[in-house]
C-alpha cells in the first residue's frame, strides 16, 4: 500500500510540475536530481541509446495522462527523442556527413552532443529556450533562402499562430535536397482542430490538451506540411523494431516520423 501511495503521489507531482513549469526550466534545475535519479534507477531493463546507458526503469512523465517508463533520468530523453535518435542512426547520414543544421526549440538531450559533433555546423534557435543561440520568431526566420542542410523542429507547430506560414519559413531556409524532421503530437481525429476564439489557458488545455497549444493535429498533419512545400514521408519506423526492442528502448506505439524533404 505504501509503495502504491508513493507512486500515485509521484505521478501527481510530475503531472503538476510538467503542466505549470516550462520543461526547459525544469531541465535547468535538474542536474543534481538527475545524478541521484540515475544512480537510484541503475539496472538493465531499459536502455537509452542517446546516453548509451541502461536502467531498471525510466521515470513517469506527462501533463495529464502520466506515462510510465517515459523519461530517462540521466539524459532526459522521452520516447520521441529515443526514436528520433535511432532513426538518425539507421536511416540518415547525420552522424557522418558534413551538414549545416538549424535546431528549433532545442532539446537538452541533443544539444550537448550535436554541438560537439565535428561534422556539424550547428545552430540552435528559439524565442524562449535558454539553450538557443539565436532568439527568433519562427514566423520570420532571419536567414536567407537555402541556408541549411538539416532542420529539426519538434513539438513546436502546435504552439504557433500560423503553422502553415512557419512550415513555409522552414522550407524556405532549407537547401534543395535538404531534409527536416518536424514532429508534433498527432491525434486520432480526421482533421486538425483549431479555434481562435479559445483564449483562456484552461479552455485551451481542455480543447487542445495543453494550455499553450493552439491546435490539435489530426490525420491531415502531413498534408499541412505538404501545403508548405515539403515532400513528406510518414515513416512508421517504430514498427522496424521487435516488441522486445520497443520495450527495451521504451518507445511509444504509434509514433510516426515526419521526414520532410525539399
Amino acid at each position: 500500500m505504501t509503495k502504491r501511495v508513493y507512486l500515485c503521489g509521484m505521478k501527481q507531482l510530475i503531472s503538476w510540475t510538467s503542466r505549470h513549469i516550462p520543461r526547459q526550466y525544469l531541465q535547468l534545475a535538474s542536474a543534481p536530481v538527475r545524478k541521484a535519479a540515475a544512480y537510484y534507477f541503475q539496472g538493465d531493463q531499459v536502455y537509452c541509446p542517446v546516453e548509451e546507458r541502461s536502467y531498471r526503469k525510466f521515470l513517469p512523465y506527462g501533463r495529464i495522462d502520466t506515462r510510465p517508463n517515459a523519461l530517462c533520468p540521466g539524459s532526459l530523453t522521452l520516447e520521441r527523442h529515443r526514436l528520433m535518435w535511432l532513426y538518425l542512426q539507421e536511416k540518415t547520414d547525420f552522424f557522418t556527413s558534413p551538414k549545416k543544421v538549424l535546431h528549433i526549440a532545442p532539446e537538452i538531450c541533443f544539444v550537448d552532443i550535436f554541438s560537439t559533433m565535428p561534422n556539424l555546423d550547428y545552430v540552435t534557435a528559439d524565442l524562449d529556450s535558454p539553450w538557443a543561440q539565436i532568439k527568433m520568431d519562427l514566423h520570420d526566420i532571419p536567414y536567407t533562402d537555402n541556408t541549411f542542410d538539416v532542420i529539426f523542429c519538434n513539438h513546436v507547430m502546435e504552439h504557433v499562430e500560423d503553422d502553415i506560414h512557419c512550415m513555409s519559413e522552414l522550407h524556405r531556409v532549407l537547401k534543395p535536397e535538404g531534409w527536416a524532421i518536424i514532429q508534433s503530437p498527432v491525434y486520432d481525429i480526421p482533421e486538425t482542430y483549431e479555434n481562435p476564439l479559445l483564449k483562456h489557458p484552461t479552455e485551451r488545455e481542455i480543447a487542445f490538451g495543453q494550455s499553450d497549444h493552439v491546435r490539435k493535429y489530426g490525420h491531415d498533419y502531413a498534408d499541412r506540411l505538404r501545403k508548405a512545400g515539403f515532400d513528406v514521408t510518414e515513416d512508421d519506423f517504430i514498427n522496424h523494431f521487435t516488441p522486445e526492442q520497443k520495450k527495451r528502448y521504451a518507445l511509444m506505439e504509434g509514433e510516426m516520423i515526419y521526414f520532410c524533404r525539399k
